[in-house]
């Protein structure tokens, strides 16, 4: 069988994607990606040369009345009619949209062709793309049973958010992956990240909190993004921490397991990441994120006992580094998160997708 799949614009969208694309390919089928051009895009797909792709030029909903709005629109018609054309040669069994406003041409353009359309929210409330695209689809998938509600009177099954290979690959045990990573073997690790270009208000955040973490109980790997990698290294060293800052990492695998706990924003993709290895977490929601759906996560997650979240706005430094060295100091807190947070992730959420889409001829 044929499937397209839809997942650029940010690695929230793109790694599930791409997660739903390698189990297809395993099972013999073929598989063509819509990306987007951002730099993520080519980047994430480095270690993916021989999977199909097209580029679409979608960029995301501005302002209604912001002159960029023509732009939007003549960037959506483009990359409509490109689908359509892709849909003449390559033609799909069925077409997967990730989420994002990526998705819509590809999920518009199944309709119009009448190729079974289903769409992805790994959220757990949907943007406004997701409401759009949501029209044109057979199926929603859910990442989080909370969303489905936004979804009355569509078929909703929730599947939890695809999780790549590379990730459900039996894991290193922590010391081994701190050895390869050159860390201490035997030390209580703190994972630091912000998504796919880091965070600068977690990094701030953390450059402050260092002093609070200078005792020797910790050391640090984190995911700072390219313009503050330089900052966040020297606030730790100049606190004696041990540390590991990183632009990007295409080791994730090594860096989860090496981890003991992890201080992360709250997008989907990470926190099915963070489910996956079990890892006790402190999450500081984007602020701005549409319709405050990284709040919500987060709350997900909270309620479950799996983490414990801090709002950007209003926090300090000295309020993260408090909450921190009283979880890293707590063997027992730590134990009790990381049981909670495991039991929040289906087992194959990848494979579920893959198997909605395969289905689509019976």
């Amino acid at each position: 069988m044929k499937f397209a799949i839809a997942c650029g614009g940010t690695g929230g969208h793109l790694f599930p994607g791409l997660a739903v694309a390698e189990v297809l390919r395993a099972k013999g089928h073929e598989v063509l990606l819509f990306v987007s051009e951002k730099e993520i895009d080519n980047r994430a797909l480095h270690n993916a040369p021989d999977i199909a792709r097209e580029t679409l030029p979608s960029i995301g909903l501005p302002p209604l009345f912001s002159p960029a709005v023509f732009s939007f629109a003549g960037r959506l018609r483009a990359s409509y009619a490109k689908c359509l054309d892709v849909y003449r040669k390559f033609a799909p069994d069925a077409v997967l949209g990730m989420g994002g406003f990526t998705s819509i041409a590809p999920l518009a353009a199944a309709w119009r062709r009448k190729i079974p359309a289903f769409l992805h929210d790994s959220n757990a409330i949907p943007g406004k793309a997701n409401r759009l695209g949501a029209r044109f689809c057979r199926n929603v998938l859910l990442g989080f049973e909370e969303c489905a509600r936004h979804f009355a009177g569509r078929h909703v099954m929730v599947t939890g958010t695809p999780i790549r290979s590379e990730l459900t690959a039996p894991a290193l045990s922590k010391s081994e992956s701190r050895s390869r990573l050159g860390l201490d073997p035997g030390r209580t690790t703190l994972l630091v990240m912000g998504g796919s270009q880091g965070a600068a208000g977690i990094n701030s955040l953390m450059a402050q909190a260092a002093v609070h973490l200078s005792s020797g109980s910790c050391q640090i790997v984190h995911l700072a993004g390219p313009r503050d990698e330089q900052r966040v290294r020297g606030a730790y060293e100049a606190a004696g921490i041990t540390n590991l800052v990183m632009p990007f990492c295409d080791r994730m695998g090594e860096v989860y397991a090496a981890a003991d706990a992890v201080v992360s924003r709250s997008g989907a993709a990470s926190l099915g990441e963070i489910s996956w290895f079990g890892l006790p977490s402190v999450l500081v929601p984007y602020p701005h994120a549409a319709e405050d759906h990284q709040r919500l996560n987060a709350e997900i997650f909270v309620r479950a006992g799996a983490a414990k979240i801090l709002a950007e706005n209003g926090a300090t430094g000295d309020s993260l580094g408090a909450l921190l060295a009283s979880l890293i100091g707590s063997a027992v807190a730590l134990e009790s998160m990381a049981a909670a947070a495991k039991a929040l992730a289906p087992r194959d959420a990848a494979g579920r997708v893959a198997a909605v889409l395969m289905d689509v001829k019976k």
